[in-house]
């Protein structure tokens, strides 16, 4: 499968984006879905996942009540719904596919960057 994230940009704190990945593949209904991220000179974290059935989801502490991850199984698209954004959310987010144990399948990454 491969994954084409979008929906990155620049904002204020405070502000909102909603970033989307779409697949390709007529197994994308069937794989779980994360996002992750990476700030500069830090390593990738988990930011958010979701089953195969959307039934569910899973938060990293530091984005818990702010960050809402969803899947349209039709359009073959994870969206990360990101609200009340801080500067420290600044990141590449990537998305990515885990059709069995592990994260096997990742997009390329698009830019946030949260302007204080």
């Amino acid at each position: 499968v491969q994954l084409q994230a979008s929906g990155g940009g620049l904002v204020q704190a405070g502000g909102s984006l909603r970033l989307s990945c779409t697949a390709s593949g007529r197994t994308f209904s069937s794989y779980g879905l994360g996002w992750f991220r990476q700030a500069p000179g830090k390593e990738r974290e988990f930011v958010a996942d979701i089953s195969w059935s959307g039934g569910t989801t899973r938060y990293a502490d530091s984005v818990k009540g702010r960050f809402t991850i969803s899947r349209d199984n039709g359009k073959n698209t994870v969206y990360l719904e990101m609200n009340r954004l801080k500067p420290e959310d600044t990141a590449v987010y990537y998305c990515a596919a885990r059709p069995g144990g592990s994260f096997d399948h990742w997009g390329q990454g698009t830019q946030v960057t949260v302007s204080s």
